[in-house]
C-alpha cells in the first residue's frame, strides 16, 4: 500500500509518494512553520487529503489562526451554546487522525471551535499547546468597596485584554464583532495564588452603570450585589451564561480509540476536552492551566474535561488542571423525559435542558433503562429498534419490546449502552471554580492518588432528573490514596465528598439512589468540618482516612458535621484518625442509624 507524504506551507505544496508495506495507507502531511494566519493552509491541507487515514506533523513553532477563512458549520454542542461555529481543524469522516505538534503553540484569535473530530476510529494528538491572544474575559483589581452606596472600584487589566466602556457599561472583548454587554458570571480571586477567593460566591453581575474615575479606575454601581468582592482581590468575569460557552478546544463525537498526550490548553471559549458518544479515551500527561507569567486568573471558560454518554474505558492520568471556570471533570449520561406514549412500542421523548438541545440520545441497537416516578431506581430495560428525530427537542423512539403498561408522561429514560468505566489517577486539580470531579456512571469508577483542592465539593456524585438531566446513579466507586487540601472554600456549603442526587419533586426522596462507594486511605487537610455528606446511599465505606484540621482559614460552617448521613443504608466508618478540635463528628438520621457501623476511629470527639 502507499504511504503518502506532503509538505505544506503558506507558499507551496509538494506531494511525494513513498511506498510502504503498511496494511493501509496513511497520508503524512508536513506543516512547515509560516508567519501570519495559518487557517487557510490548514483548511486546504485537510480538504485536499486523498486518504481517510492522515497524520499532520508540525514543524516546531508558534502558529497563528484567524477565523476569517475558517470552515463554517452549524453545531449542536452539548453543554455549550448551539449555533454556527468557525472551525479551524475540521476532521469529519476520516478513519484515523494523528497530530504531532512537536512542541508547537497554536494561538487563536476570536470565536472559534479549534478542533472538531466526527466519526473517527482513531485519534492521536500529541505535543501541542493552545492559547488565545486575547481572552474572552474581563478582570480588574478590587481597589475600593462601598456597601452602603453599593459600588466597587476596579483597576482594569489592559495589557493582553480587550474591552471598552460604552454607554455606562463594560463591553468585551470586541473581537469578530462580538461583545458581552454585562460582566455576567463573576468571581473574586486571590491575587497571589490566582485561586478563587476564600468565601467567594458565584454571581451574575449586571451593574446599573459604570463610570470612569479621574485616576483611570472604573466604578461599578450595582444595587443588586449579594456579596461584594474583597479589597485586594481580583474580580474576574466571563460574560453571560447564554453566550459564554461558544465551543470547546477539542470536540470529539462518535469516535473511538482516542489519545491526547502532552496537550496543554491555556485558554478556550468553553470546555477544554469534550467527548460525546465516544469510546476508549485517554488524556495523559496533559494540562489546562494559566500560562506562566500571565496576569490572567482564568484558564478556560468551562469544564476542563467533559464526557457525555461515552463508553469503554476513560482514563485521565498525570494531568494538571487549574484555573478553569467549571469542573475538573464531568462524566455523565443524559436523561430524556417521556413526552407522549404513541403506541405500545413507541414513545416520544424530550431533551429538557437548553444546553442539551440537539444531543443524540440513542441510536438503533442501544439499550435503555426506564425510570418511573416516584421511584428513581432503574425499573426495566428495553432496546431501541428505530429513531426518528423530530427536531432539537423531540425524538420518537421505537423499542423492540412493549413499553410498561404503567409508563406515563414525565417518566424518564436513560441510555444503558453508553456508560464508561472511569479512572482518574495521579492528577493535580486546583485553583478553579466548582468541583474537582463530578461523576455519574454505573460502571467502575477509580479515583486514586490525586492532589485535589476545590472551591466547592472536591468530589461530587450527583445524578439529576431535572434541570441538567444528567444521569445517573453510581454503583461501584473507589476513592483512595488521594490528598485533599483546602477543599470547599467557596461561599456555599459543600464537603470533601458529597453524594447528593438532585431529583425532581415527583420522586420519593427516601429511596436510595447511589450505591457501593468506598472512601478509603485518603489524606485530608481542612479548615472546615464537612468531610463526607451523603444522601440516599446504599453501601458506603469510610475507612483508613487521615484528617487534620488546619488553621489557614476559619470554618465557614462550624455547626456542620464531619460525617452527615441522610436516608443511607449500610454505612461503615472505621479506622479513621483525626487531629483537630471539631466536636461535631457524626450526624445520622434514623434511617441511616439502623445499619450504621462505627469502629476503631481515633482522635474524634463523640464518635
Amino acid at each position: 500500500m502507499n504511504n503518502f507524504k506532503r509538505k505544506v506551507s503558506g507558499l507551496f505544496l509538494i506531494l511525494t509518494i513513498f511506498f510502504s508495506c503498511n496494511t493501509k495507507a496513511t497520508e503524512v502531511i508536513e506543516i512547515k512553520h509560516t508567519e501570519g494566519d495559518m487557517t487557510s493552509v490548514i483548511r486546504n491541507a485537510i480538504e485536499s487529503a486523498k486518504e481517510k487515514d492522515i497524520k499532520l506533523v508540525f514543524e516546531k513553532g508558534v502558529y497563528n489562526f484567524e477565523t476569517h477563512y475558517a470552515t463554517g458549520k452549524y453545531l449542536h454542542v452539548t453543554n455549550h451554546g448551539n449555533g454556527f461555529k468557525k472551525i479551524i481543524f475540521n476532521f469529519e469522516g476520516f478513519n484515523s487522525v494523528e497530530i504531532e505538534g512537536n512542541g508547537s503553540e497554536f494561538i487563536f484569535n476570536g470565536q472559534t471551535a479549534p478542533f472538531v473530530f466526527e466519526g473517527c476510529n482513531k485519534i492521536d494528538v500529541r505535543n501541542l499547546t493552545l492559547d488565545w491572544d486575547i481572552p474572552f474575559s474581563f478582570q480588574g483589581d478590587v481597589m475600593a468597596v462601598n456597601e452602603v452606596e453599593q459600588y466597587y472600584d476596579l483597576k482594569p487589566y489592559t495589557k493582553g485584554f480587550s474591552w471598552k466602556l460604552r454607554k455606562g457599561q463594560i463591553e468585551f472583548p470586541g473581537i469578530n464583532h462580538f461583545n458581552f454587554t454585562s460582566l455576567g458570571s463573576s468571581l473574586s480571586h486571590n491575587k497571589e495564588t490566582k485561586a478563587v477567593d476564600y468565601g467567594a460566591w458565584d454571581q451574575n453581575l449586571i451593574p446599573n452603570y459604570v463610570e470612569k474615575l479621574p485616576n483611570g479606575n472604573l466604578r461599578f454601581h450595582d444595587n443588586n450585589m449579594k456579596k461584594f468582592p474583597r479589597v485586594g482581590s481580583v474580580l474576574q468575569s466571563k460574560g453571560d451564561k447564554k453566550n459564554n460557552r461558544y465551543a470547546p478546544a477539542f470536540l470529539v463525537r462518535n469516535s473511538k480509540n482516542i489519545i491526547f498526550d502532552k496537550v496543554v490548553i491555556h485558554h478556550a471559549l468553553g470546555m477544554g476536552f469534550l467527548f460525546e458518544r465516544s469510546e476508549d479515551i485517554k488524556i495523559v500527561n496533559s494540562g489546562i492551566y494559566i500560562r506562566e507569567g500571565s496576569d490572567r486568573v482564568i484558564s478556560i471558560i468551562a469544564d476542563a474535561t467533559h464526557f457525555a454518554n461515552c463508553k469503554g474505558d476513560v482514563l485521565i492520568e498525570n494531568c494538571r488542571l487549574e484555573g478553569m471556570y467549571d469542573d475538573g471533570t464531568n462524566v455523565h449520561g443524559t436523561y430524556v423525559q417521556v413526552d407522549k406514549i404513541i403506541d405500545s412500542k413507541t414513545v416520544r421523548v424530550a431533551l429538557r435542558h437548553f444546553q442539551q438541545l440537539g444531543f443524540e440520545f440513542a441510536e438503533a441497537g442501544d439499550e435503555v433503562w426506564i425510570i418511573k416516578n416516584p421511584n428513581p431506581q432503574r425499573a426495566g430495560e428495553n432496546k431501541v429498534a428505530g429513531v426518528h428525530v423530530i427536531n432539537d427537542v423531540f425524538t420518537e423512539l421505537t423499542l423492540e419490546n412493549e413499553l410498561p403498561s404503567d409508563l406515563k408522561e414525565g417518566d424518564i429514560l436513560e441510555n444503558k449502552t453508553w456508560n464508561p468505566t472511569f479512572t482518574m489517577r495521579g492528577n493535580t486539580i486546583r485553583d478553579h471554580r466548582a468541583r474537582n470531579i463530578i461523576i455519574k456512571t454505573p460502571k467502575k469508577i477509580i479515583i486514586e492518588d490525586n492532589d485535589l483542592s476545590s472551591m466547592m465539593s472536591s468530589i461530587m456524585l450527583r445524578g439529576e432528573t431535572f434541570f441538567w438531566y444528567e444521569s445517573g446513579n453510581v454503583e461501584d466507586v473507589v476513592i483512595r490514596n488521594n490528598r485533599f487540601v483546602h477543599c470547599a472554600y467557596g461561599g456555599s456549603e459543600h464537603a470533601v465528598l458529597k453524594v447528593s442526587p438532585r431529583l425532581a419533586k415527583t420522586f420519593d426522596n427516601t429511596i436510595t439512589y447511589d450505591r457501593n462507594i468506598q472512601f478509603i486511605n485518603n489524606t485530608i487537610e481542612t479548615f472546615d468540618n464537612r468531610i463526607v455528606w451523603a444522601d440516599r446511599v446504599d453501601g458506603l465505606i469510610i475507612k483508613g482516612n487521615t484528617i487534620k484540621q488546619t488553621t489557614t482559614e476559619k470554618p465557614q460552617f462550624p455547626d456542620a458535621f464531619m460525617f452527615d448521613l441522610i436516608n443511607c443504608n449500610g454505612v461503615e466508618i472505621s479506622d479513621n484518625t483525626y487531629d483537630g478540635n471539631c466536636d461535631k463528628s457524626l450526624k445520622a438520621d434514623d434511617s441511616s442509624n439502623k445499619t450504621l457501623k462505627v469502629k476503631n476511629n481515633k482522635g474524634f470527639k463523640n464518635l
